[in-house]
Formats: structure tokens, C-alpha cells, sequence
């Protein structure tokens, strides 16, 4: 892995920066905007925003790419970003926030899509598995130290939005330095929903109800956290937990996954999922309890998008694994979008702890919808079709070009257990 870093240090710095500018708005935005007397409900539009924008670039900014280039794509949309980041403090108003939200959505995708562009062509069979996981790595990391800064700053003046603005504007500098060449941009066009649900209605399933768990994490959890009375310190580190905890379990899960049922494994991932919610849920006003909910949701939902991933693949021929990943997004993504209009329905008519019940509810979903799938299909029946393929991290953040180098590890993988069986 220090070996994957030193090829393609520029852009992992980089996204860092990138990752930490954007962990720093989503919470700020949560916090100032309930100092600002925000409603849940307005709140909620706003950070649904993001997930707006995030879905649309997904299918546009790739054909912004082949017209005019990464660099210029790369250049003009992180300019944006700043400048919007720039903005939030001064247009204190939640319909310019909203629009904010869009555009910076849309642009923080087009970024990642340029950047996971280059990470996948630096990649190399040999080491594309490590890149994958350095990168998710590091996006994590940047999320968590995001939490810190905002520990140490004001929510209610403007340094803090001009940090964020910052950092991003100088995560470009060593990537646009970096001497690397621009690589050849090639999507493969989704799978058609139809025919992906009906390849594999439990990851379908699981991936929408995902979306909506993991919007509600990003988008919500720090105006929950301000509503029910935790200081600046204490919310960023019940945020900080959701991520650590995502990023901790992610490989003992992806071990499991290799070595047992996946479908049996995705139940009682969700299930574990929906009991953490209910803990704070049943016992509220515990910070403790708070963090400990927090870090069992994001350690179980987060492992499980990558799960979802990789059991949809064993019901796929390996030439169809790419085009079923832009699929699974797309559904994660209107999931996504819903989540925070949701969250903040249920906060407002049950309470702040209708964050929880939320989670818990799709958490739950996922895991009976698994237990009733495995009355529909048995294992067999993929055992008989095609051959079961290694788990690869990837976060819930990511775009389709980040699933495509996954299923390039998983394609990789498949072809190498053909050729030892061959042999």
C-alpha cells in the first residue's frame, strides 16, 4: 500500500483535502443552520440537496469530460465549490443554501469522478485491490478530521466556511501539478433496472434503503446531534464515530463475507444495524449511548454497501458486473435523496429521536427483506450459475467510476480462480 501511495501521492493528498472540505460544510451547514433557527424540515430540503446534485453530475459529468478534458472539468468545478463554500456564511437564507447544496453536489461528484478516473488508470492488476482500499482509506480519514476542526472553531462566524473553502482550493494544486497524463475516459452504460432487479432484488433492495440510511448519517446527523443538546466537541465526535467505525469494520466484515453466506450475512448485519439505532432510540439523552448507536450504524451500513455490491456480482456473469454497478448507484442515489426529507418528517412529528427510529426502520427492512428472499432462491441456485467473488471496500460515498475499479478487483479475481481451476 505505501508503495500504491508513493505512485499517486498527489492525488490522495489531494482528495484528503477534498474530503475534509466536504466534511467540514456538511456538518457546518447542520450546526449554523440550527443556530440560525432553521427548521428541521428546512434543514432537511438542504442537505437532500447535495444528494440531488451528486445523482445528476453521476450521469452528466462524464460527457462534460469527454468534451473538454479532466483538467478543465477538474479546474472549473472545484472553482465552484469554493466559491459556493464562500458563500453559505453570506447568503444565510435556507433556499440559497438548497441551491448551494445542488451545485456543490454536483460538483463534489464531477471532482471524484475525475479523480477516481486517475486512481483507476494508475491501478494495475497487482495493486488495483490496495488502491481501493488507500482510497476509501482516505476519504474516511478526511471526514473524521473534519470533525476536529470543526471542534476547534465557531460555527456561527465565517473562518470555519473559509477554512473549508481553502483547503479545497488547494487539494487541486498537486493534482493538476502532478506530471501524470490525462487518462482515456470510458463509462459502460448502466444495467437496465428491470433486468438488475430481477438479477438480484435483495441488493436492489438493500442498496435503496442504504441510500437513505447513509444520507441520513451525512447529511442529518449533526442536526441531530444540535437538537438534543450535545456541545460543538461532543457532536463531532459522535460524527467522527459513525466514520471510524465505517472504516474499522469494513474488513473483518469483507473477511466474513468470503468465508459464509452472503445473504445470511447481510441479514444479520442489518439486524445488528436496527438494534444499534434502537439503543439510543429506547434510552435517549446518553451521550455515551449516542456515540455507541452512532458507531454501530455507520460500522454495519457502510461494510453492508460493499456487501450488497459483491452479492449482486454472484448472481452476475463477470462481463455484466461494471454495467450493474452504475445501476446499484443510481438506486443508492434516489435513496439518498429521500433520506434527509424523511429524517426531518419524523424528527418533527415524533421527536429528535425520530433520527434513530429512521435508521433502525430501514435497517430492519433490509434484514426481513433478506429472510424472505431466502424463501424465494436458494443458494444453490447461484452456486450452480456462476462462482462467488471476493469482497472489495468501497464507501458509500462513492461515484461509478470508484464501483467499476471494485468490480475490476472482483473481475480480476474471477478470471484468476478460472485459470487456477483450468489448470
Amino acid at each position: 500500500m505505501l508503495q500504491v501511495f508513493t505512485g499517486s501521492w498527489a492525488l490522495f493528498v489531494g482528495m484528503f483535502m477534498l474530503m475534509v472540505g466536504n466534511g467540514l460544510q456538511g456538518t457546518l451547514l447542520g450546526l449554523r443552520g440550527d443556530a440560525e433557527g432553521f427548521s428541521t424540515f428546512s434543514l432537511s430540503i438542504v442537505m437532500s440537496a447535495y444528494f440531488l446534485g451528486f445523482l445528476f453530475s453521476s450521469r452528466y459529468t462524464p460527457e462534460l469530460i469527454r468534451r473538454v478534458g479532466h483538467v478543465r472539468v477538474f479546474a472549473a468545478l472545484g472553482s465552484m465549490i469554493s466559491a459556493v463554500l464562500i458563500a453559505y456564511p453570506v447568503l444565510v437564507d435556507p433556499w440559497a443554501w438548497t441551491v448551494g447544496r445542488v451545485i456543490i453536489g454536483f460538483c463534489f461528484c464531477g471532482v471524484y469522478i475525475t479523480a477516481e478516473s486517475w486512481l483507476n488508470d494508475a491501478s494495475s492488476n497487482e495493486n488495483r485491490g490496495k488502491s481501493l482500499s488507500l482510497y476509501m482509506i482516505v476519504q474516511m480519514a478526511g471526514i473524521v478530521f473534519a470533525q476536529f476542526i470543526v471542534s476547534q472553531g465557531d460555527v456561527s462566524g465565517y473562518v470555519l466556511f473559509a477554512i473549508s473553502s481553502i483547503l479545497v482550493s488547494l487539494a487541486f494544486a498537486p493534482v493538476l501539478l502532478s506530471v501524470r497524463p490525462m487518462p482515456a475516459f470510458e463509462t459502460t452504460k448502466p444495467m437496465k433496472l428491470r433486468e438488475l432487479i430481477s438479477t438480484s432484488p435483495l441488493a436492489c433492495f438493500g442498496m435503496f434503503m442504504l441510500g437513505g440510511v447513509f444520507s441520513a448519517q451525512f447529511g442529518m446527523s449533526a442536526v441531530y446531534a444540535s437538537r438534543v443538546g450535545l456541545t460543538v466537541g461532543e457532536i463531532s465526535f459522535f460524527i467522527s464515530a459513525i466514520y471510524v467505525a465505517a472504516l474499522v469494520l469494513q474488513y473483518p466484515i469483507g473477511w466474513l463475507s468470503d468465508r459464509m453466506d452472503r445473504r445470511r450475512l447481510i441479514v444479520w448485519i442489518s439486524l445488528v444495524g436496527a438494534a444499534g439505532s434502537m439503543i439510543a432510540f429506547l434510552v435517549p439523552g446518553y451521550f455515551t449511548l449516542i456515540v455507541i448507536s452512532g458507531a454501530i450504524v455507520g460500522g454495519m451500513s457502510n461494510p453492508l454497501y460493499a456487501l450488497l455490491i459483491a452479492y449482486a456480482n454472484d448472481y452476475l456473469e463477470k462481463e455484466d458486473m461494471a454495467a450493474a454497478s452504475g445501476g446499484l448507484l443510481f438506486i443508492n442515489g434516489v435513496g439518498a435523496i429521500a433520506g434527509p426529507l424523511i429524517v426531518g418528517f419524523m424528527m418533527d412529528a415524533i421527536g429528535d429521536n425520530g433520527f434513530w427510529l429512521y435508521t433502525a426502520i430501514l435497517m430492519a427492512l433490509v434484514g426481513a427483506y433478506g429472510i424472505y428472499r431466502a424463501t424465494q432462491r436458494s443458494r444453490e441456485d447461484m452456486e450452480t450459475e456462476t462462482v462467488s467473488v471476493p469482497y472489495a471496500p468501497v464507501s458509500a460515498a462513492s461515484t461509478p467510476i470508484a464501483a467499476e475499479l471494485a468490480q475490476e478487483v472482483y473481475i480480476d479475481e474471477v478470471e484468476l480462480e478460472e485459470e487456477s481451476t483450468a489448470a
